[in-house]
């Protein structure tokens, strides 16, 4: 460790951490195997997606722009949390320094914030299309669209990047193990030998903000949604945009349920060990990632069609029919 006075404080920094996470799990191998295999797929679905947005001129449109978004945060959450936990078990070694532990701390933080903002942006799209379908073209345009994009991933930087410089200014003297796979808020505070309702306060008022504030204004969005699909006219013309509300629903619970389901299992730490904790948020953070793409987007007709048209153009030997 390494003491620094400051104000008459002292602030411990210890040169790293332990994360324990898998220490304690049994045929914790499997698992690592099986994120490896989510890992995979997750940049195969992810940056097939991203491809086809790029090379179909026909779906340069502000509701691709949102998908695009989607998938750029899929591939920025679970490259900050598979890859250290994979490397640590291959190599045997557990061991994240202090700088970097912190500054995995900060692209968790912002990629899962990032995924909850852009499932609003895709709600708050479907909103627009469906209840304003004869505004659409001039209300939702692409550079509008990427206005309201770049403005979430630029605003976000201050605000996290204050969050976690002030937790790595804590002292940390109970421990140097983090009880799970990854530099988390709530485990790394654990490990603080100070007053920390402040920062508490400061992870809760974000959580509230950025995480269940835009699930609360997605559900509103599809209120109103679902109140103008009544009012259509018939069951064809209904049934489009209710399909697309669906896929989009599928995917903020596959992200949400688990989230709210883990804060819980928090709380009920007394009843349930580290080590389900630690299982299920491994699962609850890197499978949501892995599947938006293949539920959502890779089921449209416009991707299936370029992907289809691609396949059959590089097939240069096609096989023949007998």
């Amino acid at each position: 460790f390494s003491a620094k006075e400051s104000s008459n404080i002292s602030i411990v920094q210890p040169s790293g951490f332990y994360l324990v996470g898998f220490t304690n799990l049994k045929n914790s191998e499997y698992l690592l195997v099986f994120l490896f295999l989510v890992y995979v797929i997750t940049l195969l679905g992810n940056f097939t997606l991203m491809a086809v947005v790029c090379l179909q001129p026909q779906l340069h449109t502000p509701r691709y722009m949102a998908v695009f978004n989607l998938a750029v945060a899929d591939v920025v959450y679970n490259t900050t949390l598979i890859p250290k936990a994979l490397l640590a078990f291959l190599f045997n070694s557990n061991f994240i320094g202090f700088d970097a532990c912190f500054t995995q701390m900060f692209f968790a933080l912002y990629a899962v914030i990032m995924e909850s903002l852009s499932l609003l942006i895709m709600a708050y799209d479907r909103f627009v299309a469906i209840c304003f379908p004869l505004q659409y073209p001039s209300v939702n345009t692409s550079t509008k669209m990427f206005i309201i994009v770049a403005s979430c991933w630029l605003g976000l930087i201050i605000p996290l990047l204050c969050m976690v410089l002030l937790t790595a200014r804590l002292p940390f003297c109970k421990s140097v193990e983090i009880p799970s796979f990854l530099c988390d808020t709530g485990a790394t505070l654990s490990l603080v030998c100070a007053d920390i309702s402040m920062n508490n306060r400061g992870a809760l008022l974000i959580s509230i903000a950025l995480l269940y504030g835009p699930l609360a204004l997605i559900f509103l969005t599809y209120v109103v949604v679902l109140n103008a699909v009544i009012k259509l006219d018939s069951a064809t013309s209904r049934r489009k945009p209710i399909n697309t509300c669906v896929t989009h629903l599928i995917l903020v619970l596959i992200f949400y349920v688990p989230l709210i389901v883990n804060s819980l299992l928090t709380q009920l730490s007394l009843i349930y060990s580290y080590k389900i904790r630690t299982l299920s948020i491994a699962l609850a953070s890197t499978l949501p990632p892995m599947l938006n793409p293949i539920i959502y987007s890779l089921n449209t007709e416009e991707v299936q069609s370029f992907i289809s048209r691609a396949f059959k153009k590089w097939n240069i030997f096609p096989l023949q029919k007998g």
